[in-house]
């Protein structure tokens, strides 16, 4: 089990008490925050690995969406604004410093419609937003896979990688993942995000060179529909590898977004990740 940090201050005080936060690393000496939102049927245990790469200077906080791990039986989300609105709730008491958000595909969409129930909120805006993996919302391709058999679901994960073929071989275990990731599918699928007015923070959109999910259209110039969504700049970086590219490139990946959260931070190389008993 992992050990819990005690609060910060007061204005931070019952986060871990919150079952939406997850966070891994000490944080009494930072100075920011990354806010990580993960992906389709995924858990904020996906980005568990990166605490080990953490500078003192920065808290990981990932979020755990209902309906899945320890959340198993705790009721799903309707739609995104609904999952929104409950991020939100469980964000604003850590938002006393600087931060960043982080979304992995569905993530990225999550991160951005939270960006602005925050600022509906009149709450401090991310010092910027990370978007790996997805286009922008409202330009992204949607379909109806909610809707189809657990082998086409079971298919789709296998054109996207990330999900051992052990797991989908084991009727149990396909079973739980499926469950998850037909639920968020249903809010990604039929998420239709209203008009708004651009953010101010920069947006850095990171991909995969064999994403089948953004194409050509990662292009600087395009960056996934990303620039239009923002009054600052827009950053593309691409990485080598599939959808999830940044499982073996977390090294690479962590440092190119502490270097755009802060140019005087670096990654925590001294630190191994512990084994778990």
């Amino acid at each position: 089990m992992t050990a819990a940090f005690p609060a910060r201050s007061s204005a931070r005080a019952g986060r871990a008490d919150s079952p939406w936060i997850r966070r891994w690393n000490e944080a009494s000496a930072s100075r920011l925050t990354l806010i990580c939102l993960p992906h389709a049927g995924g858990s904020a245990g996906f980005y568990r690995p990166w605490a080990a790469l953490m500078p003192p200077e920065v808290e990981l906080v990932a979020i755990q969406y209902p309906g899945r791990e320890d959340r198993f039986d705790d009721p799903e989300s309707a739609g995104m604004g609904e999952l929104v609105t409950a991020v939100a709730d469980a964000v604003l008491p850590l938002l006393d410093r600087p931060y960043a958000l982080f979304g992995h595909s569905m993530g990225s969409a999550v991160a951005w419609e939270l960006a602005h129930e925050l600022d509906r909120r009149r709450a401090p805006g991310p010092r910027r937003l990370f978007a790996s993996g997805r286009a922008a919302p409202g330009t992204a391709v949607t379909g109806h896979l909610h809707r189809q058999d657990d082998d086409v679901l079971c298919a789709e994960l296998a054109r996207l990688g990330g999900t051992s073929r052990e797991v989908l071989d084991d009727p149990g275990l396909r079973s739980l993942v499926l469950t998850a990731v037909r639920h968020d599918y249903r809010i990604i699928e039929t998420h239709r995000p209203e008009a708004r007015p651009p953010l101010s923070c920069p947006i850095h959109v990171l991909t995969g060179d064999a994403d089948p999910e953004l194409g050509e259209r990662r292009s600087r110039a395009g960056a996934g529909g990303w620039a239009d969504l923002t009054t600052a700049r827009t950053e593309v970086r691409v990485f080598p590898g599939d959808h999830f590219y940044l499982t073996p490139r977390r090294r690479e990946v962590v440092a190119t977004v502490l270097r755009r959260m802060d140019p005087s931070l670096t990654t925590d190389a001294r630190r191994t990740w512990p084994s778990t008993p």
